[in-house]
């Protein structure tokens, strides 16, 4: 591939003649000779700093986004923006080949894709899935990094699922990943936008510039697919020119309806309403935010043209999405729960639904992130006081921060309500407690982690699979 060719669709400036080039990166420690060397201005650290060493390391040319007056120098308006449209450039643009089909929002991405990816397959469709929990073409799983990753990995992964024969391809689209043009050169037959609450302010700064960052996906897409009943949704409606479509489980002017909503510990159950069109529908995940992740996924499907009655017949028969409302087989007279709810919307959204169907307590074990936004804190722990019989306060991921700090930061929440509670930071010995003192009947709710195999401390990462962990510690107490 020449250089020219790889900023095809790239407006820049350079004195440097097209020619060939062997490879792109930007990381200038992997800079080979006859590279192309893509300078990226980070939070932390400066791409345009490496700049002549790329050079002396042998790259063909770098890319800039201010002129640094050196030899060999491409500049551009926005590097990250460059990066992205040269790998989609540099892989043969594979998204171009496949329908994408893309999912943001705070809460829901990842249950939305994997219902969308059920629905897809049984509807005879091979589909990849780029998300949270993993990455998947077809049946083989591909770990995943990021939830939206780096444009050379995103690509690399189309040409991977288009070589496999997948004709769709269902993904998560985060706020980092839009903000940072990721997802460059992509472009969507449908996308989804479920909620915006807070969450990645450490990042974004305020709530104006994170909603900024996620509706920049509906500018490359054919078909917007928006929740009717979220503000934000709303907001987005008015604000967005290309088609749309709307669901919803509160207001019967949206194009799709869910009435007559009822919940078990097991499943969801509701009347989907398409103009004079009536479907019953059950659902394998219960509460009311699984009723609208169903939605979401069943109409993305429908505006990316899947035929309706197979997208009934994939929610029919989907069994739910791991660590999204999970409940976990013990063998004991009370009920285990993960769930993968890390902020407050989360946490309220997914004891109201656990409230709707508890024979008795409800019982939340949750802790806050550490190195991420400390305003949320308080607030998580004030929904979790407020919709719980007993809250047990540990850690989640407290990664170099002091865990008790992180605790203290939360403490506020939790006495604006007269909940029982107890702390204990380190989270293996919190679930044990919690397993030793639930009660018959009791809904234990292991919030934060969900599919997460994995906890960060200060030392590193360590294994930590509260699936894993739960029935070990059931087990021990069984001798």
């Amino acid at each position: 591939m020449t250089l020219y060719r790889l900023l095809d669709n790239v407006p820049f400036e350079t004195k440097e003649k097209d020619g060939e080039i062997k490879a792109i990166t930007c990381d200038s420690r992997q800079v080979e000779r006859g590279s192309v060397f893509f300078c990226i201005k980070g939070v932390k650290m400066d791409g345009h700093d490496h700049a002549l060493s790329a050079l002396e390391s042998g790259a063909a040319a770098v890319v800039v986004q201010r002129d640094l007056g050196i030899d060999k120098q491409v500049i551009v308006t926005d590097t990250r923006f460059a990066w992205g449209i040269a790998c989609a450039n540099y892989f043969g643009n594979p998204s171009k080949k496949l329908k994408l089909l893309g999912v943001t929002g705070t809460n829901g991405k990842t249950s939305i894709t994997y219902i969308m990816k059920h629905i897809l397959e049984q509807a005879g469709k091979k589909v990849g899935l780029i998300g949270t929990i993993q990455n998947e073409i077809g049946d083989m799983v591909v770990p995943a990094k990021h939830t939206t990753p780096d444009p050379y990995q995103l690509h690399a992964m189309f040409e991977r699922m288009h070589g496999a024969g997948c004709e769709y391809v269902v993904m998560e689209v985060s706020s980092h990943a839009l903000e940072q043009q990721r997802v460059a050169g992509c472009h969507f037959a449908a996308a989804a936008f479920t909620n915006l609450t807070q969450d990645h302010l450490d990042y974004h700064g305020d709530m104006e510039h994170y909603y900024a960052a996620k509706k920049k996906l509906f500018s490359m897409c054919d078909v917007a697919v928006v929740n009717y009943d979220d503000t934000y949704g709303q907001r987005l409606l008015e604000e967005l020119d290309c088609p749309k479509l709307t669901f919803s489980c509160q207001h019967d002017e949206a194009d799709y309806t869910a009435k007559n909503i009822k919940f078990t510990a097991q499943q969801s159950s509701f009347v989907l309403l398409h103009g004079s069109d009536l479907t019953r529908v059950q659902f394998a995940m219960p509460g009311l935010f699984s009723v609208s992740n169903a939605l979401a996924a069943a109409v993305a499907c429908i505006a990316a043209g899947l035929d309706y009655d197979d997208v009934i017949e994939g929610l029919l028969n989907c069994r739910g999405v791991p660590g999204r409302m999970e409940i976990l087989e013990t063998g004991t007279p009370y009920t285990v729960i993960r769930d993968y709810a890390h902020s407050p919307d989360g946490l309220e959204k997914m004891l109201t639904a656990v409230r709707a169907f508890a024979p008795a307590r409800v019982v939340v074990l949750f802790g806050c992130a550490g190195n991420r936004d400390r305003t949320k804190r308080p607030k998580m722990a004030e929904a979790a006081a407020r919709l719980a019989d007993f809250c047990i306060l540990t850690s989640d991921n407290p990664r170099d921060e002091d865990p008790m700090r992180i605790i203290e930061d939360a403490m506020p929440g939790l006495k604006k309500h007269k909940v029982a509670h107890k702390v204990i930071a380190d989270r293996y010995a919190a679930i044990k407690w919690a397993l030793e003192n639930s009660r018959d009947d009791d809904v234990l709710v292991l919030a934060g982690k969900g599919h997460e195999d994995y906890q960060v401390l200060d030392y590193g990462t360590i294994f930590f699979d509260e699936k894993v962990i739960v029935s070990e510690l059931l087990d021990k107490s069984k001798k």
